[in-house]
């Protein structure tokens, strides 16, 4: 199969117009493997020549151009030339019979175990589109679609614009306005639906029927989220919501968190609870929410001209769904959560040897598959990191302003990085352009170092920058609170602006106790504690008085860790000092994440128990301090990791036999099968059991559950039955390739696994190149062998880049996992 290029794209964009397809699928022959596909293309070629459409079909039976036949036998992978083109209108014809997906790519297709429903959906992003229709397959070729459906008798058919039944039994959408192939969606099955109105659109929400009761459980929470999203979007922004219907999608074995398909927009659908969760994973599913929203307008109205300005997309959404959250719903916090969730992502990957740009050269993206690389914590964290401090330089007023001109510009059209920045410079007097260069086209991550003196009755501070860009940061001055000295009290607040190289300041008095740089985490930039700072932070920074502040400094003693100016021992001593006072969710969620991580990547085996006992301890002094039931959120996370962090089989082995926690809660399905999973690590589980548990809970999350149990089993003939399922019979989906990844490495099975190490890198290999980008991924990011750290594993995976045939999507994620093993055998030197 041929990937895009740039140079292609550009070349077939000054070529054609396209005006509309019309699109015909009939999902109710070929059984469970095909659908028929059947696509009209109306386009204009400006001059005379030649081209090409794309599609991946299991047969291609008839194409005809302008009435003409033209030879099926001559698509070459996934082109068909179309060639001797005049000047002026045509209309394409293309006749296929497609293949389903089981990968969560083209048109996906999942038979729910819990009921026997079968249910299919689209997910047609960068390439993907060309599994389900014929297309000329780029963002910039913008067009109408008119789409119909013949599905089994008892489907619900969902597109982007509102679907009526006709007599015949098929189903039409409403003709989209002007938007990419990437956008076009499609869902069917017979899901549940539970519909509203709003501002004279309907809205809905939809899911498999097996999940009608979670879905109706959590509708009025989900419905006043979008509700509340939208409204705030239309005081932000002047163009009105741009499509007749706005349906939310929660989708079985979806690759990402969503999608932001026009008016019908596919979540993944673990975000349909079927156990408990805390009040931060609420504000995460609500924050995806207002992510995809603020996608109809950019990324959706406006969309990009090519792959390399993916940024434009992702990183105004990412901003724009924190912002707007904070602003319109009762989540007012959620940069606490940005800040130690998802900031350290993009930290992590801004480190790593394949780091890029938010907005890279045009030469650095030069295909589609180039592209995909590029959909990470750069793309979305950093670059709505950059969005933040942009809008402290620039002014929430003038930011919006050139927001509203961009649209305005360039409505049902595409734009450019270029584009952007001019519409932002029409609306301020500040050098936009500069910032750019600056902010958006350098790599790597800057770090702020203070140094305070006293002199005069004033301190002193000045900040150093080993970095590119300028900050503007609001620093933190706080003292010990004189009636409590575990506690500190914020003494002020102030702004400075830190240029490359030094910035210095006087303040009047003696000098705090702790001073925090980029205090409220308006820029990006890993930032340093002066040495009475760091004992300060150390001792008391749980009576640090703000979460925010808090999550800076939780974010500059896992920087410090990971860059091995800190023992890991004493960011674990620092969490037992100080996570069971932690009123923030978010902030114990991400401080126990990381010490998960260091537990089982960051120190040596043999110190691996005494930590694991440190996070027993811990965890347990949370589920005593919310004994009265007056957290039950942090009580679950303190259980979940409790479970995780289990080195004797004893204590979850009571819970799992009586049913439920002393003091609560009660085991649901989520916490069942993490109890077995841990049971199976330990040993002190077998196949009779997992098999008794899936009968209890036959559902899609139950079958993923069975399959991480039976991988985690230590036995030889578990390992081996697993990595024949994973790497060579090549049936397993998605969903259940993860699950049995994810059970099989672990770090307590050291012995039994030290031979997959080396197969790893044999198999994966074939693997990605047999099954494409989905499985790559996941083989690369849940089935490389992160418990190994040793210098033989770095060699092999060194040896294994060295290869020319691996997939982009594979060799992107072994080169980030060997970078992490680099830096975990530093760390543990």
């Amino acid at each position: 199969m041929s990937v895009l290029t740039r140079d292609e794209a550009q070349t077939r964009a000054q070529f054609l117009d396209v005006q509309r397809y019309r699109i015909e699928l009939d999902l109710t022959t070929g059984g469970e493997d095909t659908f028929t596909s059947r696509t009209v293309i109306h386009f204009t070629a400006r001059t005379a020549g030649d081209t090409f459409v794309e599609v991946k079909p299991a047969v291609l039976r008839s194409v005809t151009l302008d009435g003409q036949p033209l030879d099926p036998e001559a698509l070459a992978g996934n082109r068909l030339a179309l060639t001797h083109l005049t000047a002026g209108p045509h209309e394409l014809h293309v006749d296929a019979v497609m293949n389903y997906s089981h990968t969560g790519e083209g048109l996906h297709r999942f038979t729910d175990p819990a009921d026997g429903e079968t249910y299919t959906y689209t997910q047609l992003f960068m390439e993907d589109v060309q599994r389900v229709f014929a297309a000329f397959d780029q963002p910039d070729l913008k067009a109408a679609f008119d789409l119909t459906v013949k599905a089994p008798d008892g489907w619900k058919v969902l597109a982007n614009g509102i679907t009526e039944q006709q007599d015949d039994g098929r189903w039409k959408a409403a003709t989209t306005p002007l938007i990419s192939t990437y956008l076009v969606a499609l869902a069917a099955g017979p899901w549940h639906s539970v519909t509203t109105e709003h501002a004279g659109l309907p809205f809905g929400l939809h899911c498999r029927r097996s999940l009608a009761p979670h879905l109706d459980a959590d509708a009025d929470e989900l419905f006043e989220i979008t509700r509340q999203c939208y409204d705030r979007y239309h005081e932000k922004f002047d163009e009105p919501y741009p499509f007749d219907s706005y349906d939310q999608a929660f989708v079985p074995e979806f690759n990402a968190g969503a999608m932001e398909n026009p008016g019908l927009v596919t979540f993944r659908d673990e975000f349909v609870y079927r156990s408990a969760v805390t009040d931060t994973e609420r504000q995460t599913r609500a924050m995806v929410v207002a992510h995809e929203m603020a996608h109809m307008w950019f990324g959706d109205l406006v969309t990009l001209q090519w792959w390399d300005d993916i940024w434009l997309n992702e990183s105004f959404a990412e901003y724009m769904g924190y912002q707007t959250l904070t602003e319109a719903t009762r989540f007012t916090d959620t940069w606490v959560d940005f800040g130690i969730v998802r900031k350290a992502w993009g930290y992590d990957a801004d480190q790593r040897p394949t780091t890029h740009p938010v907005a890279p050269a045009p030469e650095a993206v030069p295909d589609t598959a180039s592209a995909m690389l590029n959909f990470d914590g750069i793309s979305y964290a950093k670059g709505a990191s950059a969005l933040r401090q942009l809008v402290a330089w620039l002014g929430e007023k003038d930011f919006l302003a050139g927001i509203n001109t961009h649209f305005n510009r360039h409505k049902f059209a595409n734009a450019t990085l270029a584009d952007f920045i001019d519409s932002l410079a029409s609306a301020t007097d500040r050098d936009v352009h500069a910032w750019a260069r600056q902010w958006l086209g350098t790599t790597g991550v800057d770090t702020l170092t203070p140094t305070v003196t006293e002199a005069d009755g004033n301190w002193h501070l000045t900040v150093t920058q080993h970095g590119e860009r300028p900050h503007r940061l609001t620093v933190g001055a706080y003292d010990r609170d004189l009636n409590d000295g575990r506690h500190l009290v914020l003494r002020e607040r102030f702004d400075i602006d830190v240029p490359q190289g030094e910035s210095a300041t006087a303040r009047p008095g003696r000098r705090p106790a702790l001073l925090v740089l980029n205090d409220q985490d308006l820029t990006y930039a890993k930032v340093r504690l002066d040495e009475t700072s760091a004992e300060t932070a150390l001792r008391s920074l749980s009576g640090v008085p703000d979460a925010l502040t808090r999550a800076v400094l939780w974010n500059t003693l896992r920087d410090m860790v990971r860059d091995g100016e800190l023992e890991p021992a004493a960011y674990l001593e620092t969490a037992r000092a100080h996570l069971a006072e932690e009123a923030d969710l978010a902030v114990v969620q991400g401080v126990l994440t990381f010490a998960a991580h260091i537990t089982d990547r960051y120190l040596p085996a043999g110190e691996r128990p005494t930590a694991l006992a440190l996070l027993t301890d811990l965890t347990r002094a949370l589920m005593r301090r919310t004994e009265d039931g007056s957290n039950p959120g942090l009580r679950l996370t303190a259980v979940r990791h409790f479970i995780d962090a289990a080195a004797q089989p004893d204590t979850i082995r009571g819970w799992l036999d009586e049913g439920s926690v002393p003091g609560g809660p009660e085991l649901d399905p989520e916490l069942r099968w993490r109890i077995l999973t841990r049971l199976a690590v330990l040993g002190a589980t077998d196949e009779q059991e997992i098999a008794a548990a899936l009968t209890a809970d036959p559902s899609a999350t139950g079958e993923e559950g069975a399959a991480r149990c039976r991988a985690a089993l230590p036995t030889p003939a578990a390992k081996e039955a697993a990595w024949t399922a994973m790497f060579q019979s090549d049936t397993l989906s998605n969903y259940l390739f993860t699950a049995t990844a994810q059970g099989f490495w672990q770090p307590e099975q050291a012995d039994i696994l030290q031979p997959y190490v080396a197969r790893y890198y044999q198999d994966a290999v074939p693997l990605a190149n047999r099954r494409g980008p989905a499985i790559a991924e996941a083989a690369g990011r849940y089935a490389f062998p992160m418990p190994v750290v040793d210098a033989d594993a770095v060699h092999l995976g060194e040896t294994c880049l060295d290869q020319a045939d691996l997939l982009p999507a594979l060799r992107r994620k072994l080169a980030d996992q060997v970078d992490d093993l680099r830096r975990a055998l530093t760390v543990r030197g």
